[in-house]
């Protein structure tokens, strides 16, 4: 791996939050003060969102190596879709709570009898919730309730609601939600970072795992970084991963525009490989497209081809048995007076064979061409 080429002591871009490799942007110098006016009042809802990616999970995990645990006990839960009912139990068990029966209310009456065991301790409870946009209006609704857990006229809850931005939108829409809107004390949405911090977010991560200047970086990268990234901490943690390791293949000391470059153009490339194969394709019959008829030579149906060489068939039918019958009767004058017919079959049977002659040739014709080219795309799929 690069860290090794590089005589790094860890990973400067990984993508798992740690609260060592917190950056103070802008962005999350704002939500730690919020934060930490949000805890200073020990009581109702936080609310953190932010793109995916943005750092939420960073912010809170530094946060919480910042508390003393002899006054402040924490659960955090990811949720997954939940609803009311499955919510109480999750957060039991953040707590560690060892709840008896699977119902609803032994889970709040566990819940209810730590909240108070912990402030008749000295102790103040916070809840840390992830990825909140997952809840239903139920489940937050019963979130709320949770917080009216009092002893006293001390709040025994306080609950920090981290989430992505359609998450900011229910809560802000929904009717059903006014009254956990009502008990929101403090809330911030995590910016992307501003293109002057790509450089000092590197170098800040980089120094936290030993780095000495090797690899140098052009001043270009981090600006190009910026508009690949769109300031998105993760992506930039993507990215530097990548382009670093080719940096390492490559044995580079310095990254350049080209590598990076050729880094994003890979990650667009690998956009494009499925998820999962395929299913293969069912096997259908063979399907072939009329072909257009020659210009300049008539297009016949089948229909219309067989009705002609049926009549021509019947009238060359009808002149011989009228030879026949001539010849067998010896009859001069008959002839004579059949003649002007017989002329006049002869002429139309001279039509019809010209035409049955052009009609066949179109015909065989167009199945040469129709042939030739089923062979050509048989010759094609089997190259593929």
């Amino acid at each position: 791996m690069f860290h090794d080429f590089y005589g790094l002591t860890g990973k400067p871009f990984q993508l798992t939050p740690d609260p060592a490799f917190y950056f103070r942007s802008v962005t999350h110098r704002k939500a730690l003060s919020y934060l930490g006016y949000g805890l200073a009042q020990g009581e109702g809802f936080i609310v953190v969102t932010g793109e995916v990616g943005a750092g939420k999970s960073t912010l809170v995990a530094h946060l919480m190596s910042t508390v003393d645990p002899q006054r402040l006990v924490v659960g955090q839960i990811v949720t997954s879709k939940l609803d009311d009912e499955e919510v109480v139990h999750v957060v039991a068990q953040s707590f560690g709570l060892d709840v008896d029966g699977h119902d609803k209310a032994s889970a709040l009456g566990a819940i209810e009898g730590f909240f108070h065991d912990q402030a008749r301790a000295g102790k103040r409870c916070l809840l840390v919730v992830d990825e909140s946009q997952n809840l239903s209006v139920p489940a937050l609704e019963e979130l709320r309730m949770l917080s009216n857990f009092q002893l006293g006229n001390h709040p025994l809850l306080q609950t920090l609601l981290l989430g992505q931005p359609e998450f900011r939108v229910t809560l802000q829409s929904s009717p059903d939600l006014e009254q956990l809107r009502q008990r929101v004390i403090a809330a911030h949405h995590l910016e992307p970072m501003e293109k002057g911090e790509i450089e000092p977010y590197i170098v800040h991560r980089l120094e936290k795992v030993g780095w000495n200047g090797n690899p140098a970086f052009d001043q270009r990268v981090f600006l190009e970084l910026y508009d690949a990234s769109g300031g998105i901490p993760r992506r930039v943690n993507q990215i530097v991963n990548r382009l670093m390791l080719l940096g390492a293949v490559e044995e580079r000391t310095r990254i350049d525009s080209a590598m990076l470059k050729a880094v994003l153009d890979e990650m667009e490339g690998e956009k494009a490989f499925p998820e999962a194969a395929p299913k293969p394709m069912p096997k259908a019959e063979p399907k072939f497209e009329p072909v257009a008829p020659l210009r300049h030579e008539p297009r016949l149906e089948r229909e219309e081809v067989e009705g002609m060489l049926a009549e021509r068939d019947a009238q060359i039918a009808e002149l011989q048995q009228a030879v026949v019958e001539m010849a067998n009767r010896h009859d001069e004058a008959a002839v004579a007076a059949l003649m002007p017919d017989i002329a006049t079959l002869q002429e139309r049977l001279a039509r019809l064979e010209a035409k049955s002659f052009e009609q066949e040739r179109t015909i065989r014709h167009t199945l040469t061409m129709l042939i030739e080219w089923i062979e050509s795309e048989m010759d094609e799929s089997k190259a593929a």
